[in-house]
């Protein structure tokens, strides 16, 4: 029986005293991560909200086994920002991602509505084909999950029936604007929870459900978020997919609670990260920028792109050859050179030499 076939769907019911410790410490992260960007240059706390949509649009659609080009995707959030770009998008599908995360950005603090829902579902799949963009869906057949062969099918969950959609989101939409108090990181995963279970769309749910979580955050919180859930539940994506199969077969929701926020907190850490990250970049070009040469500086750069988790086995000669083009005598020049001057350190293991960027001055 899923949860929706209970007697007193939609009637959720848990208990947070044993989790007061993490809301309190969701919410001061929050708002410390809100005053690190504040703090920040304008064009660096740009860069940081800009980095944060890339991490969030990239890493929602992997969850459902979607993949973006990284750069069509910056390229799409930057013109839908209103910035300059040095690439113009052309993938229309990462254009509508990223419309569709932009307005739920923008639109945190109005209440949600059934136009506002359809609008982001619209902006997320109305360039698919064969799926009827910014409609609940109205298939008479189950809605269901389902995983394995046609001939061997697993069903892991089935939605309620098409005719009761409407009334579902009716209620839905009801109970999300209310002002019963609830703290914003347990709204949040109750909200998303929710929306799930009653699966409205054809397709995009996931998607749209995370970003519904995220209003809720953003409209507890009153400002916008300064992290990516998404980020932190893709790399916890089978334990994500089993807690919320299990939430869905009851009305007793407290583990699914506590398993969000810890997703929440695991996604602020990232952020922190993050953030740091791109300040030590901002810094790093603006000493070094001017003594670098355009392969030099092409290297550097695909080493920053692999993030705060680094450039996997650090530089290398045959690296840098294969991303500059260089022959090997300027490739070991330019190496050699980076090292003199304190941007690399070398390390040397047999044979083999690799190299690490230098962050202080």
């Amino acid at each position: 029986m899923y949860n929706w076939q209970r007697e007193n769907w939609p009637q959720f019911k848990f208990t947070t005293t044993n989790l007061e410790s993490k809301i309190g410490a969701i919410m001061l992260k929050a708002g410390e991560l809100k005053g690190k960007l504040a703090a920040l240059p304008e064009d660096v706390s740009i860069a940081v909200v800009v980095e944060i949509l890339v991490l969030e649009a990239i890493k929602t659609s992997e969850i459902e086994g979607e993949f973006f080009n990284k750069v069509e995707i910056m390229s799409s959030i930057q013109q839908n920002l209103g910035l300059s770009v040095l690439k113009n998008p052309k993938d229309k599908n990462a254009i509508g991602l990223s419309k569709m995360l932009i307005q739920v950005r923008d639109e945190y603090a109005i209440e949600l509505s059934e136009i506002q829902l359809k609008q982001w579902h619209t902006s997320l799949l109305g360039n698919q084909k064969n799926i009827h963009a910014g409609k609940y869906r109205e298939l008479k057949a189950p809605m269901q999950i389902i995983s394995g062969s046609m001939y061997n099918p697993k069903i892991h969950y089935e939605a309620p029936p098409s005719a009761r959609v409407p009334s579902e989101m009716e209620r839905f939409i009801t109970w999300f604007n209310d002002p019963t108090y609830l703290s914003p990181p347990v709204k949040a995963a109750v909200a998303h929870l929710y929306f799930e279970s009653i699966h409205p769309f054809e397709d995009g749910n996931g998607r749209i459900g995370r970003a519904i979580a995220e209003k809720a955050l953003s409209q507890g919180l009153n400002f916008p978020l300064s992290f990516s859930i998404s980020m932190a539940i893709e790399k916890n994506r089978k334990a994500y997919y089993a807690a919320l199969q299990k939430a869905e077969k009851s009305l007793e929701i407290s583990e699914w609670i506590a398993w969000f926020l810890t997703m929440l907190i695991e996604a602020q850490a990232m952020a922190d990260q993050m953030i740091t990250w791109t300040i030590a970049k901002f810094h790093f070009y603006n000493r070094h920028d001017s003594i670098l040469n355009k392969r030099q500086r092409k290297a550097i750069q695909r080493m920053f792109e692999a993030g705060p988790d680094g450039f996997q086995g650090g530089m290398n000669a045959q690296k840098y050859i294969g991303i500059t083009g260089a022959s090997k005598a300027t490739a070991t020049r330019d190496l050699q050179y980076l090292v003199e001057i304190n941007i690399f350190k070398s390390h040397i293991a047999g044979r083999s030499t690799h190299y690490e960027l230098i962050f202080s001055s």
